[in-house]
């Protein structure tokens, strides 16, 4: 991996690519050589730490006290009223294990993830798929990012510290929101397309998350009467990362984001200084495109 100290907005040229679907990686990449690591709980769960997430060992004969402190230690399922086998324990974790399967390590990351029911975000037809990797239709052209590249982008922004103040640059669903608000003291998610944020609040007013505020608005101007922020990150591809978001980067925060046309990449972005980034490419993707406006 190259480190290259640039000023930004960084433009990355775009060539012939493949049509994999938005929110995900390609079905081939050359990831690059970095540590690899887009409702309420109950309303105490949101509040508790989340447990570092382990896979599932089998004991002989535990003990009824060894039982009981193995379920405090592990991260608290999100309750979800609809009565059907999405909401099982054992269907979450097998989703979370393809993800660390995949390469993302953080505990923190893995526990969040299977803490979110992801089948709450999706349209109940297609709740059967709700846990593949894959990213899913959610109406007007976006998708729900799969699995692993919303681990994958947490995972590197966080870079295994703690999080403060997170801005979130496309709402859609509200799940990555969700995810986030399991890592993060404060998050802020802005979303342009009027019906997607009003449909990140249906999915997401069950919860009553005190530490997540959706806004509806140009994600491309970011939101400057909440910065500094500790950490940005985008469910939408550029051609470059708009300056506006750069600037609202706290000293030392990052900034993670597809980069590209129809071939895109992750890219992670540090600033170092106040008016100096450095950047560093990561592997393949394929989100939507970032626009500007609302509508």
């Amino acid at each position: 991996m190259t480190d290259k100290r640039s000023t930004f907005p960084l433009p990355l040229s775009s060539v012939t690519g493949n049509g994999n679907q938005p929110g995900s990686k390609p079905g081939i990449y050359a990831p690059a050589k970095v540590a690899t690591p887009q409702t309420a709980t109950r309303n105490a769960a949101h509040t508790a730490v989340i447990q570092p997430y382990s896979a599932p060992v089998r004991a002989a004969s535990p003990s009824k006290s060894h039982s009981q402190a193995m379920a405090r230690a592990q991260p608290a399922p999100i309750a979800s009223p609809r009565p059907d086998l999405m909401v099982s324990d054992a269907i979450r974790r097998a989703m979370v294990a393809r993800v660390a399967k995949q390469g993302v390590q953080d505990s923190m990351v893995l526990g969040a993830l299977e803490a979110v029911p992801r089948h709450r975000f999706i349209d109940e037809a297609l709740s059967a798929q709700a846990y593949i990797d894959a990213s899913l239709p959610i109406g007007h052209s976006q998708t729900i990012s799969q699995p692993y590249i919303v681990g994958r982008m947490i995972e590197v922004m966080r870079n295994g510290g703690k999080l403060g103040r997170v801005l979130e640059i496309g709402t859609g669903c509200g799940y990555q929101a969700a995810v986030l608000s399991c890592l993060a003291q404060d998050v802020y998610s802005i979303e342009r397309i009027k019906p997607l944020h009003e449909l990140a609040k249906n999915n997401l007013r069950p919860m009553r998350i005190p530490n997540l505020r959706l806004h509806y608005g140009d994600g491309m101007l970011g939101l400057p009467q909440a910065a500094p922020f500790d950490g940005i990150i985008l469910a939408a591809a550029g051609l470059e990362v708009p300056q506006a978001l750069l600037d609202q980067l706290a000293i030392g925060a990052r900034l993670v984001a597809p980069v590209g046309e129809r071939v895109q990449h992750l890219q992670l972005i540090t600033r170092i200084g106040k008016a100096e980034w450095t950047t560093e490419t990561l592997e393949g993707c394929h989100f939507v495109p970032l626009r500007s406006g609302t509508i």
